[in-house]
């Protein structure tokens, strides 16, 4: 009879003669009715460990190391104790705890970003984690730091779009000593305690976006403007110095007006692109470094300059899809965002396995978009 098994017996007369049938009642017992039986004996001898800790395992109560505790389930599978697919779910670790954490305000490209960390559950889950997003105030790096200290209390890993500050190193410092890791999307905070940065190379795309910027105007001469959200981020600054490098390199015949914020504000972006039209007649080119585009455009077209100043943005979303097809922004650089989610998800459980964090990982591709070879 199998082990755990036992039987109680009646005996039933089928008839007026002496024959009888033996009725077994079986029932199973539950692992923690069995210790001290030879099946948790023989577990106990194999694993070098008490029966109690074999107890405590199979009972799935907490106080044995989890290198202890697979030991014993593997050997309780395998003199079929358990069966298989118990011992799959048992030796399956917990999913992985993981929180975008990204900017609020109205630049769509990020919102897009950490709605689909949330919803893409089909495509993550060979991966073994749990993913949620939380947006906060991107431009205040003690609200970032005091965020980051409070959801690495809940959390196994945490990305976000970093600002280049001591606080945040300090926050992303003291996460690691917790053991709780952090990654940098599209904007960096190298020698800090991160694990990786999945983005674009910041300084190629600025190149990028100077270079069509020129190749658009042509001869034209005239004067160039930069909006980015923030110089505290590195991407944003590392993108200017790249278009800066280009314009003065290829296009010196483009004068460059000096960078201006607009925090990825939708509203903020188009009173400094009304301000910079009106105060600039000669202006014959915009490069909107971070998003919220759609400030940008309305400027152009509400003062009917969009089609003479040539707009290269960032990020692929509903507005800036709308302003390439109507021919207001003429060229667009992207990050994907579903490649950027898993990246970032196989860079955390990379970390988990105990490898480099970016193995396997593709770095992120800069993809030009135009009017033409929308997706």
């Amino acid at each position: 009879m199998p082990s755990g098994v036992r039987a109680d017996s009646r005996r039933k007369p089928l008839s007026s003669s002496n024959l009888y049938l033996i009725d077994f009642d079986v029932k199973m017992d539950h692992p923690s009715q069995t210790r001290g039986r030879p099946g948790i004996r023989e577990i106990a001898r194999r694993a070098g460990v008490s029966t109690a800790t074999v107890d405590r395992v199979l009972n799935q109560r907490p106080g044995v190391r989890p290198a202890t505790a697979q030991a014993v389930i593997q050997i309780a599978a395998g003199i079929g104790y358990l069966p298989q697919a118990d011992l799959r779910r048992r030796l399956q670790p917990s999913p992985m705890r993981l929180l975008f954490m990204l900017p609020a305000g109205s630049n769509r490209y990020l919102n897009m970003l950490g709605d689909y960390a949330g919803t893409a559950h089909d495509q993550i889950s060979p991966f073994n984690v749990q993913c949620r997003s939380r947006f906060v105030e991107g431009f205040n790096a003690h609200i970032l730091a005091d965020a980051l200290l409070h959801e690495g209390e809940r959390f196994d890993g945490i990305a976000f779009m970093a600002l280049e500050h001591p606080v945040v190193r300090e926050a992303v410092s003291q996460l690691a000593e917790r053991g709780i890791h952090t990654l940098t999307l599209i904007s960096d905070l190298p020698r800090s305690a991160r694990v990786a940065y999945v983005g674009l190379d910041n300084r190629a795309a600025g190149r990028s976006a100077g270079l069509l910027l020129g190749r658009f105007l042509g001869s034209r001469a005239g004067r160039v403007a930069m909006i980015a959200g923030s110089r505290h981020y590195r991407g944003h600054e590392e993108r200017e110095m790249g278009f800066r490098d280009v314009l003065y390199e290829k296009f010196p015949h483009l004068q460059i007006i000096d960078l201006k914020e607009g925090h990825d504000d939708a509203q903020a972006n188009y009173r400094q692109t009304r301000h910079l039209l009106e105060q600039h007649p000669d202006l014959v080119g915009i490069y909107n470094i971070g998003g919220a585009a759609d400030g940008v455009g309305r400027a152009l077209k509400e003062l009917g300059r969009q089609q003479e100043v040539v707009f290269i943005g960032h990020g692929l979303s509903p507005d800036t899809r709308s302003l390439l097809i109507d021919g207001t922004l003429d060229a667009l650089l992207n990050q994907n965002l579903q490649s950027t989610i898993l990246a970032a998800v196989r860079a955390f459980t990379n970390v988990r396995a105990g490898r480099d964090a970016m193995a396997g990982v593709e770095p992120m591709q800069i993809s030009v978009i135009l009017s033409e070879n929308l997706p």
